[in-house]
């Protein structure tokens, strides 16, 4: 299966200019812990570590049904979770994260800077293709054109993009998404993971070169 990498995000997150203290305090702690949990605490640790965000993330969710916030950041966490997991049992929790995502659009399809477009073009890149699942590369650039025309500073949607475009072999438009990510604004509250995904990024652009 191929790897399954998110966010993203990135999230990603991609939370990117909005302070979590617009967010229920739940919920920005799942932001918080999403960030802890991905790029803080040992390797060894995190699987265990997003078990138990998955099910805090599921409680979330139930409190605020009619919050796109929350529906976003369980989606990124499942997603995570099957990133690391690995198995049959992570493409039951991506197409749970798509279908999370797609009911956070029709609550509000702008919310958090583009981290909708950007989440679903993440794992349209990263998932399966059929018959196994519904990766698809071109819904993926789609998505990721989408999602920085909403914010063109996203740094998680510059590192997906990057991912794909040289997954495709677009080497030099690889590149200089990667080096948009690594330039990208810090977002406010989110230096754990700004540092992390400059980090993957500068890490993902000397593999380009071939350093």
């Amino acid at each position: 299966m191929r790897q399954l990498i998110i966010p993203t995000v990135l999230a990603f997150f991609s939370a990117t200019s909005v302070a979590s203290a617009e967010f229920p305090p739940d919920v920005a702690e799942l932001q918080k812990d999403w960030a802890n949990a991905y790029y803080v605490i040992p390797e060894n640790e995190r699987e265990d570590a997003f078990e138990a965000l998955n099910a805090r993330s599921a409680e979330v969710v139930n409190r605020h049904p009619e919050r796109a916030e929350a529906l976003v950041w369980r989606a990124i966490i499942l997603a995570t979770d099957a990133s690391i997991s690995g198995g049959l049992s992570a493409l039951g929790k991506v197409r749970e994260a798509r279908a999370l995502l797609e009911s956070a659009h029709a609550i509000d399809p702008g919310t958090m800077n583009g981290a909708i477009p950007a989440s679903l073009g993440s794992l349209y890149a990263n998932v399966p293709g059929w018959p196994l699942s519904y990766g698809d590369e071109d819904k993926a650039e789609q998505h990721l054109q989408e999602a920085l025309a909403l914010n063109p500073d996203s740094i998680d949607a510059h590192f997906f993009y990057g991912e794909l475009l040289a997954e495709q072999g677009r080497t030099a438009q690889a590149g200089a998404q990667y080096r948009a990510a690594i330039n990208a604004p810090e977002r406010p509250g989110r230096g754990i993971a700004d540092q992390g995904r400059r980090e993957e990024a500068r890490a993902a652009l000397e593999a380009l070169e071939g350093h």
